[in-house]
């Protein structure tokens, strides 16, 4: 299985996108940090202020459940995917290429 470089996907996909493709509407704002119901164990309650967002470093934590992370960890957690599966679903998602990282063997053979 080839490797994803995730560096390169969190660098193309922002914490908004993941938000907007997981239709999380947050309850309130200030400047970069959103609070609002958790998209991973779905709050019933619309006002709820457990999930908390940086936009400007794409982190994210739930107060409730405890999961945190960036955005490919969001993904994988609202989804029940691994990290890899979260990457390839998201890049195929929004229509942009998965940024493979080139294998050992292509490496030596450039040398």
């Amino acid at each position: 299985m080839p490797a994803i470089d995730f560096a390169q996907v969190r660098r193309q996909i922002s914490m908004e996108q993941v938000l907007a493709l997981l239709h999380f509407l947050p309850s309130r704002r200030r400047g970069s940090h959103l609070r609002g119901p958790c998209p991973i164990h779905h709050s019933s309650d619309p006002q709820s202020r457990c999930f908390w967002v940086d936009l400007s470093t794409h982190r994210y934590r739930c107060f409730a459940c405890c999961s945190a992370g960036r955005q490919i960890d969001l993904w994988a957690a609202v989804h029940g995917q691994s990290p890899y599966a979260a990457a390839e679903d998201l890049c195929n998602r929004l229509g942009l290429p998965i940024p493979w990282l080139p294998s050992a063997n292509l490496r030596r053979a450039s040398r």
